[in-house]
C-alpha cells in the first residue's frame, strides 16, 4: 500500500489531520479523501454482504468535532453518488452508531470521530451488525483506496435523516427501569443526585435524555453541550484535569455520583460521592463485581496493564479469573468473544482505559451503558443500605505507579523492540528475585518481593515506543524497580532512555 493511504490506519479506525493551521501536522482529510474512503467502504460492505452497492443500507453519525460537518457531507454524498441509501444521524455516540445497524436491519455504519484525540483530528469508524472492523480490514478498505477500486457514480442513492440518539437513550432508560425495579417503576432514579461531565462531546445526551427523565437530579452537570474545541479539558476519562473536573463538580454538587465520557462515549468512567475516582483498576474492580454476578466463576478479560491488585480482587474476592491480554481494546474483546466460543465463560472484556465490553451488550464497548449499568448498581444497593464502595472495598490499590515510554530509534523498530523482549527474558530468568510473571501475554511481566511491585515492558502496538509500567505497594518502590531495569537497558543502544535515566535520578 502506499505510504499516503498508510498514514491513515490507526489500529482499528481510520485517523487523519481535519482541520488546517496546526504546526507540522498538514490537513490530510480532505473531501476527496475521505469520499474515496466511505465508497471504499462500500465496495468492502458488498464483498461481505454479497449485495450490490444500490442495496447497501448504511447509517452515518458524528461527535462533537469542528470537522465534523464536512467529513459528514463528504462521506453522506459518496455513499449516495454510488447508489446506496444513507441514514443521516447527526450528532451521534459511538455505540449508538453500532445499535442502529441492529436496530434498523443496516448493513454498515460509519461514525465520524477521533475519540480523544485533539481538536484538529477526525477520523472513520466502521461497524456491522456483527460488531467492528478489525485492523485487516481497514487494511482492505485503504487498499481499496490506493488502488482506485471503487463504484463507480450512479442515479439512485437516497439519504434520510434520522434522529437515533432518541431512541438509544430510551433503550437505556427501559434498562434502568426493568432492572432498579423502583415502586415508583417510571422514575427510578429519584431522590439520586448525579451530576455528568461530557467534556463538549457527544455525551451530553445521557443527562438530559437518560437520567433527567427518571427523576434523578442532574444539577451541577457540566460541559454538556458539544462544542468541538473542547475549551474546558480534554474528553478522556484517562486525563488527569478531566478526572479532576468530574470530581469537583460532584463534590461541590455534593452529588450521589459522577460520570464522566469520552468525546464520542465509547469510554466512561465515574466518581463516588466522596469525590474518589472509580477510573482504571477500580473502575475494572467495579464493572467485574457486576458482571461477574450473573456468572460465578466467569473469566474477565483486561489489558496487560492491570494491577496486582486487581487480580488478587478478581480470584480471591469474587471468585473469577482473570485473563490478561493484549493492550488495545479491540485485542482485548475480540479474546473474549473465543474464549465464549471456546466454551469459557466470559461475561467481560474492560482495558484499563474505560474500554468496557459486556457479553450481554453484544460485546460492545459502551461507555454509556457500563455507566447505566453502575448506576443500576448504585440503585439496588442504597435499596438495601449499602453503597458502591462497599463492592470493591477488598481492592488493594499500589501506593505508587508510573508509565514511561522509550522511543525506538532502529529502523524496523518491531524486530528491535522484540529483541528487546527476548534479551530481557534471558536476563530476568539468570536473576533469582527476578519473578517473570506466567499469566502475562505482552511483553514482559517482572515482579519484585523486596520493592513490593513489578514492571511491564512492552512492545505499543502501532508506534515505535516501548511503553513502561511501573507499580509498587511500598514508598520509591517504583524508583527501586526502574533502576533494576535499568541495568539491563542500558546496553540497548536504540532505545532513548532519557526518560528513565531522569526518573532514577
Amino acid at each position: 500500500m502506499d505510504k499516503f493511504w498508510k498514514q491513515f490506519k490507526s489500529g482499528t479506525d481510520i485517523r487523519g489531520v481535519a482541520v488546517d493551521g496546526v504546526e507540522g501536522e498538514p490537513l490530510n482529510l480532505t473531501d476527496d479523501t475521505v469520499a474515496s474512503m466511505a465508497a471504499a467502504f462500500l465496495v468492502w460492505l458488498s464483498q461481505k454482504t454479497g449485495k450490490d452497492v444500490s442495496e447497501l443500507k448504511v447509517a452515518v453519525g458524528h461527535d462533537s468535532r469542528i470537522s465534523a460537518e464536512r467529513i459528514r457531507s463528504a462521506v453522506v454524498n459518496a455513499m449516495v453518488n454510488c447508489g446506496a441509501n444513507v441514514l443521516n444521524c447527526g450528532l451521534s455516540s459511538t455505540p449508538a452508531m453500532f445499535m442502529i445497524t441492529l436496530d434498523k436491519k443496516c448493513d454498515g455504519s460509519v461514525q465520524i470521530t477521533a475519540s480523544h484525540h485533539p481538536y484538529h483530528r477526525n477520523g472513520l469508524k466502521f461497524f456491522t451488525p456483527a460488531g467492528g472492523l478489525d485492523g485487516c480490514d481497514i487494511e482492505a478498505i485503504l487498499n481499496f483506496c490506493d488502488e482506485g477500486r471503487l463504484p463507480e457514480t450512479c442515479d439512485g442513492g437516497r439519504v434520510e435523516n434520522i434522529d437515533y440518539m432518541n431512541e438509544y437513550a430510551a433503550h437505556l432508560r427501559d434498562i434502568i427501569c426493568r432492572e432498579v425495579k423502583s415502586e415508583n417503576y417510571e422514575k427510578p432514579l429519584e431522590g439520586f443526585h448525579i451530576v455528568v461531565d461530557a467534556g463538549n462531546g457527544a455525551g451530553g445526551f445521557y443527562a438530559y435524555d437518560v437520567l433527567e427523565p427518571l427523576g434523578a437530579d442532574i444539577s451541577g452537570s457540566v460541559y454538556l453541550d458539544p462544542n468541538g474545541m473542547f475549551p474546558n479539558h480534554i474528553p478522556n476519562p484517562e486525563n488527569k484535569q478531566a478526572m479532576q473536573s468530574i470530581c469537583n463538580a460532584t463534590l461541590s454538587s455534593k452529588a450521589d455520583l459522577g460520570v464522566i465520557f469520552d468525546t464520542d462515549v465509547d469510554r466512561g468512567g465515574a466518581v463516588d460521592n466522596f469525590g474518589a475516582e472509580i477510573n482504571r483498576n477500580r473502575l475494572v474492580a467495579l464493572a467485574s463485581a457486576i458482571a461477574l454476578e450473573n456468572c460465578p466463576g466467569g473469566t474477565i478479560v483486561t489489558d496487560s496493564t492491570t494491577s496486582a491488585g486487581l487480580k488478587k480482587f478478581i480470584e480471591e474476592t469474587l471468585g473469577g479469573v482473570h485473563y490478561r491480554y493484549r493492550r488495545g481494546y479491540r485485542n482485548v474483546i475480540n479474546r473474549a468473544v473465543e474464549l465464549n466460543e471456546q466454551g469459557v465463560k466470559c461475561p467481560l472484556a474492560i482495558e484499563t482505559s474505560g474500554h468496557a465490553a459486556l457479553k450481554e451488550n453484544y460485546f460492545l464497548d459502551d461507555g454509556a451503558y457500563l455507566v447505566t449499568k453502575i448506576i443500576i448498581k448504585m440503585a439496588q444497593l442504597r435499596a438495601q443500605g449499602k453503597t458502591l464502595a462497599e463492592l470493591t472495598a477488598d481492592l488493594e490499590e499500589p501506593l505508587e505507579e508510573s508509565e514511561l515510554r522509550f522511543k525506538i530509534k532502529a529502523e524496523d523498530f518491531r524486530e528491535y523492540g522484540e529483541k528487546v523482549l527476548a534479551d530481557l527474558e534471558k536476563f530476568a530468568n539468570e536473576r533469582e528475585d527476578w519473578l517473570i510473571a506466567d499469566d502475562n501475554r505482552e511483553g514482559l511481566r517482572v515482579s519484585f518481593e523486596d520493592a513490593q511491585g513489578w514492571f511491564l515492558l512492552r512492545l505499543s502496538v502501532h508506534d515505535p515506543i516501548m511503553p513502561l509500567n511501573l507499580e509498587s505497594m511500598q514508598e520509591g518502590g517504583c524508583r527501586k524497580i526502574a533502576a533494576k531495569l535499568y541495568e539491563f537497558l542500558k546496553g540497548c543502544d536504540m532505545l532513548d532512555l532519557s526518560a528513565i535515566e531522569s526518573y532514577i535520578r
